[in-house]
């Protein structure tokens, strides 16, 4: 695709490498990896996917997206709006865990409360807000995304560990989309951890299984592990889908990942040209990237 040639912008491709794992990996989520050969961009599924159709790993991302390019930071109540508006629009994707806090908001529930009630009742540590972050990570510098990436974990899913797993992501994003190394950019989230768990899981990724499961530690675990031992943007989501389980998820967290390290030229062609709405994704990632550089000017 023309549009895509010399244009190899880290945001982009961490947008992009969202939206392509996700729906490189959909057709495949609870499904038996293919037995034979490396998977490919494809329909079907247990959602009846068409080829490049994402899911709400996307449609999430994209929400919150569209909040920082309106309001110009983080807005807890402009982002919960969006997601809900997603919702909405296309509730067959959500899992539990988001699906019951929107509609306790859209019930009257006060957000975060609604997502604390959840969580007090055992629930909240499922991988939604792990998968959807990546915007935070281009838009807010290493020493700031943290943060915002627990409150905007705790709109939906208040587990600590679930808004630690979410901000690990999002720190290794801002770092990649900055031009860290991998190695540092891993060693600069688990720097910023505190629950201990995670540290164990994050800080020794051969000591567990990958088990590509809904539980964000695991699921995260995953995808961190694919990204920084497979090298090429295919052979990180491809080694997602083999994995069998979640793997749009997976696809998505280790697809950002990716293409924040190596640029949107990272990824196929012949992919891009695949999905939904590519064009108007790489622009709002463009927009993103030009407003962080506007603000870290006036810092």
């Amino acid at each position: 695709m023309v549009i895509f040639i010399s244009h190899n912008s880290r945001a982009a491709g961490a947008l992009a490498g969202l939206v392509v794992g996700d729906a490189f990996g959909a057709p495949y989520e609870g499904l038996s990896p293919p037995p034979r050969g490396l998977p490919k961009l494809s329909s079907g599924g247990i959602f009846g996917l068409k080829m490049g159709e994402f899911t709400d790993d996307t449609e999430q991302a994209l929400a919150i997206a569209g909040s920082l390019i309106k309001c110009g930071s983080f807005d807890p109540n402009d982002v919960m709006r969006n997601l809900i508006s997603a919702y909405t629009k296309n509730p067959r994707f959500y899992g539990p865990t988001s699906s019951s806090v929107f509609a306790r908001v859209q019930n009257g529930c006060a957000p975060q409360d609604a997502s604390r009630e959840l969580y007090e009742q055992g629930g909240g540590r499922s991988n939604g807000s792990a998968m959807r972050g990546t915007p935070l990570g281009i838009f807010y510098p290493p020493d700031e995304v943290w943060n915002v990436s627990v409150a905007c974990s705790r709109l939906t899913h208040y587990h600590p560990v679930a808004c630690e797993c979410s901000a690990v992501v999002n720190t290794m994003i801002s770092c990649l989309c900055r031009g860290t190394s991998r190695e540092k950019a891993h060693a600069t989230a688990l720097s910023k951890v505190t629950q201990e768990e995670i540290q164990d899981v994050l800080g020794d990724l051969h000591r567990f299984p990958l088990t590509p499961s809904l539980d964000t530690l695991a699921a995260t675990h995953c995808a961190i592990a694919l990204f920084l031992h497979n090298e090429t943007y295919p052979e990180t989501v491809s080694a997602a889908v083999m994995l069998g389980g979640d793997t749009d998820t997976i696809a998505a967290i280790a697809g950002a990942m990716a293409g924040a390290y190596l640029g949107l030229n990272a990824i196929p062609s012949q992919w891009l040209g695949n999905i939904q709405g590519i064009r108007d994704i790489i622009t709002m990632a463009d927009r993103l990237d030009t407003l962080r550089k506007d603000a870290a000017g006036t810092r």
